[in-house]
């Protein structure tokens, strides 16, 4: 049941051996077992792809369910189940790892000192279940899935900021009007490739502002930099801003026009709701975060 889930969820043998670092004959002669044992067929094999049957579907609905059974049963019955051990692969960004995870995470390693972190960085699309990760960190509503569970742990705020230099040289915007005269550094989506708008909270509603500017980016340091030199204002989430806000480095401006809270969360996929290991990152995440400045992707990412 294991095996033949994982195959469904990875979409290929390959990938299904890759996550459960078992040989793809393995996977396969397991599979084949199975659909013996059953005497029916479950998977539809082409040399480009592998679709369910109807009674695949079926079959991996309730593998679903017994599965989930299985592994509470036995976390509840074993102490040492509820250990998190072995290797956790975890997706987020770059800015957030350096910013929040990476200064903690020495704490939570010694905290379990059986379990190893792997940590990929980047704000692209994941697709969770193939890629073998165990859960991702990112900021905005989650789209609803059948396959995924979110846990909200956070929320963050966006600030607008500039250097002082800039702020010297072509003065204090002290509205939204304002920004029409000012220059704006573009922060470019590395998940949709676009401009980012910068959106306000108002009394009569959210107001959005497309940002164009002379100078483009897709990179948070880069994004950054910018306002450091004097190329423009920067809308930056408010935890990537506090240290050079301490320092003077950038000033924050329009801190009356606050923009709408953005939550962050940790995805997982929803048959490993019950790892010890996932639940004692996610809950270690919740405790990092709270009342702490959050991160978020795009210029935070």
């Amino acid at each position: 049941m294991q095996v033949f889930s994982r195959v469904v969820e990875a979409g290929s043998f390959a990938g299904a051996a890759k996550t459960l670092s078992i040989p793809r004959s393995t996977i396969s002669r397991s599979v084949q077992d199975l659909e013996k044992a059953l005497g029916v067929s479950l998977l539809q094999r082409t040399t480009r792809s592998l679709r369910l049957t109807s009674n695949g579907s079926f079959y991996y609905q309730h593998c679903q369910q017994v599965l989930l059974e299985i592994e509470s049963v036995e976390t509840a019955l074993s102490d040492s189940a509820s250990q998190p051990r072995g290797r956790l692969r975890v997706d987020m960004t770059s800015s957030f790892a350096r910013a929040v995870v990476l200064p903690a995470i020495d704490g939570f390693l010694e905290r379990y000192p059986e379990l190893d972190i792997v940590l990929t960085l980047g704000d692209r699309p994941v697709d969770i279940i193939q890629e073998g990760l165990d859960c991702v960190v990112r900021s905005g509503t989650p789209q609803s899935s059948a396959l995924l569970v979110a846990r909200n742990i956070g929320s963050f705020e966006w600030i607008t900021c500039a250097s002082p230099a800039y702020l010297k040289r072509h003065g204090v915007p002290l509205s939204l009007d304002d920004l029409a005269n000012h220059r704006v550094v573009e922060f470019h989506s590395g998940r949709t490739g676009r401009a980012m708008d910068w959106r306000f909270t108002a009394a009569e509603g959210e107001q959005t502002i497309s940002t164009r500017g002379r100078i483009a980016v897709n990179d948070t340091d880069a994004y950054i930099s910018c306002a450091l030199e004097g190329l423009g204002l920067i809308r930056i989430a408010n935890f990537l801003a506090t240290p050079y806000l301490h320092d003077g480095s950038l000033v924050r401006v329009l801190a009356e026009q606050r923009g709408p809270e953005v939550p962050l969360s940790v995805l997982y996929p929803r048959n490993r709701h019950l790892s010890p290991s996932v639940r004692a990152f996610v809950d270690w995440m919740a405790g990092l975060l709270n009342g702490a400045p959050l991160p978020a992707a795009g210029p935070a990412g």
